[in-house]
């Protein structure tokens, strides 16, 4: 079962805002580290500040990489290809849509995956 047109919008929508607020987000974090003073007198002020900053830095990281992921989901979307396994070419169930968006593989594929890679490691 494609994605008919008025679900197609609804995840077009939810993408976009999606992307928008990881954005937003993403520019507060770098803004904020900007204004942020290097140099703290006290030692270990100065290490709970570069633990932190480092953990943010990590956090945005994981976020870049998803704006990359819903960015190339709205270009499924225009392409037609969203909602369509990349292992088997079948429908994704829309659940699975909703509940990850930037998903490419069915939950058949996705289980195999997973254990294929468990069984590599």
């Amino acid at each position: 079962m494609a994605l008919n047109q008025e679900k197609t919008n609804e995840f077009e929508v939810l993408l976009k805002n999606w992307c928008d607020e990881l954005k937003s987000s993403l520019n507060r974090s770098i803004h904020d580290m900007q204004e942020e003073p290097g140099v703290f007198a006290d030692p270990n002020d100065q290490a709970s500040i570069e633990t932190e900053r480092d953990f943010d830095i990590r956090i945005k990281d994981r976020e870049r990489r998803l704006i990359r992921k819903i960015e190339q989901a709205l270009c499924r979307l225009k392409e037609g290809e969203y909602g369509v396994c990349d292992g088997c070419g079948a429908d994704i169930a829309y659940k699975r849509l909703i509940a990850r968006p930037v998903t490419t593989l069915c939950i058949e594929c996705k289980v195999e995956q997973e254990q294929g890679e468990r069984t590599h490691m």
